[in-house]
């Protein structure tokens, strides 16, 4: 789902996206990956670009080769969604906005069960809109 809004001036565009879960078909998470591709490729360069929501996956507590789009604040360990996010978040030249400030690690949990505490939800930016934003 996508929303643009005009505010001071700017163009908003707000992506909320659900990726699909860990147990489905390659070719679903594939398809999911395309039409979010597609979706921000419509997108001009010249308006701020946010997306956020459930990525079903798992970035990691460290960077990791990823220094460009992760700055090392998570926990847990790296899954092949999560991989999946940090290359997406670098062909776009996106910064992931969870990984940008310490957190306590029960501020860091989005999901959690009887089983486990985990972080799947991430909120994506521009690199050139850092400055827009603070913990």
């Amino acid at each position: 789902m996508t929303i643009k809004l005009v505010v001071r001036g700017f163009t908003l565009n707000i992506i909320s996206a659900y990726a699909p879960q860990a147990g489905l078909d390659e070719e679903v998470k594939r398809s999911f990956w395309e039409d979010l591709n597609k979706m921000v490729r419509g997108i001009s360069h010249t308006e701020k670009l946010f997306i956020g929501r459930d990525f079903n996956g798992h970035i990691g507590a460290t960077s990791g080769g990823y220094d460009d789009v992760h700055d090392g604040f998570d926990f847990g360990d790296r899954n092949r969604g999560g991989t999946s996010l940090l290359d997406f978040a670098r062909a776009f030249d996106f910064v992931i906005a969870n990984s940008s400030f310490p957190k306590k690690r029960e501020h860091l949990v989005t999901f959690r069960s009887s089983v486990v505490k985990t972080q799947i939800d991430y909120l994506l930016y521009r690199k050139s809109d850092r400055g827009l934003y603070m913990d």
